[in-house]
């Protein structure tokens, strides 16, 4: 499985009053982890939308569960991987850590989606290409500081 870590410092805007990051700043935190993840695997979204001709990969469930709590200025590494793959689908898992210890682990669930030619306004699920899942069948991690 490939994995891409990255190091992210928490920000005065990511922290609710009392100090720590607010709940949702972490979903945005695990958007950029997933546009990293296919960068580190030589996808930059720009591309894979002209390349694929693809709408996008939007989520279609996400949670996530708490263990610490993170703060202003604390620098967290987040771990990002492709758990499973399906037809048009796949599953991201995000695992945050603070000094080594698991803070915040999140999933996604996320859908390869194409406009269909007989109506360009509509959305739809289409398969993901071969090349692409092939992409991430290798193991070991990326680490991007």
């Amino acid at each position: 499985m490939f994995t891409n870590r990255r190091r992210i410092r928490i920000e005065w805007g990511d922290c609710d009053p009392a100090g720590i990051v607010y709940y949702p700043r972490y979903f945005a935190l695990f958007d950029a982890a997933t546009d990293a993840l296919f960068e580190a695997a030589g996808f930059k979204m720009r591309e894979l939308i002209r390349t694929y001709r693809i709408v996008g990969i939007p989520v279609v469930d996400v949670r996530a569960q708490f263990y610490i709590p993170s703060a202003f200025g604390d620098d967290v590494d987040v771990e990002t991987s492709i758990t499973k793959w399906g037809r048009s689908s796949f599953e991201v898992c995000h695992r945050l850590l603070r000094n080594s210890a698991l803070a915040v682990e999140g999933f996604e669930k996320r859908v390869w989606v194409v406009r269909p030619p007989d109506n360009p306004d509509a959305l739809k699920s289409a398969a993901i290409p071969a090349n692409v899942i092939e992409r991430f069948a290798c193991g070991g991690i990326n680490a991007v500081q």
